[in-house]
């Protein structure tokens, strides 16, 4: 660290610590809604609502768009209340001391997936079967938009799943954050102020599956039109994801809420980008303000209801790019410059950040191959298409304060949809590698999706069945060794990735992906793009099966059945078969024997040439079980489980019963 920027923290420090002496106020009070036992487990459920009151002036705050357009109180701070919803040990005796905070996923929890139950989603579309991802009509007499309701289970007593958390001592926490949400059932979102006197254009793109004349823009679902009927208002569509697109005659449609009515009906597989006016913008970046401040409450108050030596926050796509505005926006410091979290897993983020903090952020977006925007690394560096010189965590901001961090990322990430990944580890122009910083480490699971599938794998919305490949037996893992690594000093597992120097990380162009019958090559897809310039865009490059040759391999990539992929293209029935479906991957079956191979002109070796029996390959799989728990990639009590997944891949792929 050089002597000018040991001044300028020195600087920003005394600068937050004069203000907070007599301003900083962060949470107000918790209304107890609910607090009750949770059967025998020893845990207790508590659910409230946390009010807030900060500092428009506070340097900490300074970072939130709008916020010098909110209301204030009496003593000039802006209020606002959001979702809280703990799960801690009832005897205090059994806490050990950390706080794992969710940030909650389009208003649902998700950490329950580190303790294998069933109450928990995880990533942006949940499952990936569904008939399409992305936007839905509005269902008849109902409000557009927002979230549907999360699976039951979340609410019941006994649902712990397996209780590698819990059984640790635990508490978990989760704080909604999301304006937009649909706050029933057991959703979690957040009550923000109007920045006065502001207005702007909102814009979302929808691709249809179908002919319905009604399809719902769901990432605008917190902005009503102020004039519907505006003619300024515009409707596009286009054939590809860069082409250039057709102005929809204005007659021909109608707009009610975010909902557009199109005669005719929309034709599946075209791109439409719907803009219109909206007014009255919430102040969305006080969302980050509210999982600040939570973690800081329980942390440093004395009247927190619970509370936490350490505390961890995990956020999954959505909330994974969360954590990455959050940290790069400086929020990892309270309004009293004291740490908040010792601990980060943002996972499958790529190298993105969320539309959160920004004056019309859209935090539910899914437009994939522009929300990648610089900077990518933590370190400071200079950005070719922008000329600014920037670090997600080397800035005047977030310098101070830094916790460990864990990123993780599936195939989709280094993939599809332009969220490039592989910027983490890289030089924004794509043609170097770059050292991770101490605290920081990367884990890249090669050939998985998203979301994992459900198994058995199928196809539905893509051309390939989907990808079951299942990372979260790994990141039950990792979660252990983050909290090691804070707890305890224990280095965790070594980073594992792609990269350019061993030729594992190469441009799009010059991957070796397999001519499999049947599957249309992925070297076509597009480059994500910033500022209307194109990102590099790198990928891991292949061995003869089509499977990443780097990067943390799960049983399934290590000893294969099927070649497995971050992307898939369109199902034909949906139309737009040159497009990916977002976040989807692909399980592509060997053949099974090389007589089927040969008929097929399928380049990969037939299963019956790799296995001798079953038996051998489960055996094969038990040993690159037993390499990573020792590896730390894998915990032992998980190997019964993942045999047993092994097994019903092997009936699968062999078509076996």
């Amino acid at each position: 660290m050089t002597q000018r920027t040991r001044l300028r923290i020195l600087v920003w420090s005394l600068a937050v610590l004069c203000l907070a002496r007599t301003t900083a106020a962060e949470v107000t009070k918790i209304d107890i809604k609910t607090r009750a036992p949770m059967g025998t487990t020893g845990y207790e459920k508590i659910v409230g609502i946390a009010h807030f009151a900060v500092d428009p002036k506070n340097p900490r705050n300074a970072a939130i768009a709008n916020i010098d357009k909110a209301p204030v109180n009496a003593k000039g701070q802006v209020e606002f209340s959001a979702d809280v919803y703990i799960l801690r040990p009832l005897n205090a005796s059994r806490s050990n001391g950390v706080a794992f905070f969710d940030v909650v996923n389009r208003g649902r929890k998700t950490i329950l997936r580190f303790n294998q139950s069933t109450a928990s989603t995880d990533g942006d579309e949940g499952d990936t079967a569904s008939p399409c991802p992305g936007a839905a009509p509005a269902p008849a007499g109902r409000p557009a938009g927002g979230t549907p309701p999360p699976p039951p289970g979340i609410d019941a007593d006994v649902d712990l799943g397996d209780g590698l958390l819990t059984e640790q001592g635990v508490t978990l926490v989760f704080v909604g954050w999301q304006f937009d949400v649909r706050r029933r059932g057991t959703s979690m979102g957040i009550e923000l102020p109007k920045a006065k006197g502001t207005a702007g254009v909102v814009r979302a793109v929808i691709t249809p599956c179908d002919l319905r004349e009604r399809q719902a823009a769901t990432d605008l679902a917190g902005y009503p039109p102020v004039d519907p009927k505006a003619a300024d208002a515009v409707l596009t569509v286009r054939d590809d994801t860069f082409t250039a697109a057709q102005v929809v005659p204005r007659e021909t449609w109608t707009l009610e809420n975010n909902v557009v009515t199109l005669q005719g009906g929309f034709t599946p597989g075209k791109i439409y980008e719907i803009a219109y006016r909206t007014a009255d913008l919430p102040v969305t970046g006080l969302g980050l303000a509210a999982f600040r401040d939570v973690a800081a409450w329980m942390k440093q108050s004395p009247e927190a209801i619970a509370k936490a030596q350490y505390a961890y926050a995990f956020g999954s796509s959505q909330s994974g790019r969360f954590l990455r505005t959050y940290l790069y926006d400086g929020f990892n410091s309270d309004e009293r410059n004291r740490q908040v979290f010792d601990g980060v897993m943002a996972h499958i983020a790529g190298a993105a950040r969320l539309d959160i903090n920004t004056p019309l952020g859209t935090p539910n977006a899914l437009e994939m191959f522009t929300n990648t925007v610089f900077p990518f690394t933590t370190a400071s560096q200079r950005d070719p298409i922008s000329g600014r010189v920037d670090g997600l965590l080397d800035n005047d901001r977030a310098r101070m304060n830094q916790p460990k961090i864990f990123f993780t990322n599936s195939s989709v990430e280094q993939w599809g949809g332009g969220r490039a990944a592989p910027l983490i580890t890289t030089t924004a122009d794509g043609t170097r590698d770059l050292p991770l910083a101490e605290n920081v480490r990367y884990y890249y699971f090669s050939g998985t999706q998203h979301s994992p599938g459900r198994f058995p794998p199928r196809v539905v919305t893509g051309q390939q069945p989907y990808n079951p490949v299942d990372y979260w037996f790994a990141m039950r893992a990792l979660f252990g060794a983050m909290d090691a690594w804070v707890r305890k000093g224990v280095t965790p597992p070594a980073s594992v990735y792609p990269t350019i120097a061993d030729g594992t990380l190469v441009p799009v162009e010059r991957v070796a992906f397999p001519a499999i019958p049947g599957v249309r090559q992925p070297a076509g897809i597009p480059h994500g793009q910033q500022d209307g310039k194109p990102l590099p865009f790198l990928v891991p490059q292949v061995d003869a099966d089509g499977n990443d040759r780097a990067g943390l391999k799960l049983p399934d990539v290590a000893v294969p059945l099927a070649t497995y992929t971050g992307w898939n293209f369109r199902n034909h029935a949906t139309g737009g078969d040159a497009l990916l479906v977002n976040l989807l991957g692909s399980a592509i079956p060997l053949p099974k024997t090389k007589a089927e191979a040969q008929a097929s002109h399928d380049p990969r070796m037939a299963i019956a040439e790799r296995y001798v029996s079953k038996t051998e390959y489960l055996t094969r799989v038990g040993e690159a079980i037993d390499r990573l728990v020792t590896d730390g990639y894998l915990l032992a009590r998980d190997r019964a489980v993942m045999l047993t997944r092994a097994a019903a891949s092997w009936d699968w792929a062999t078509g076996t019963r």
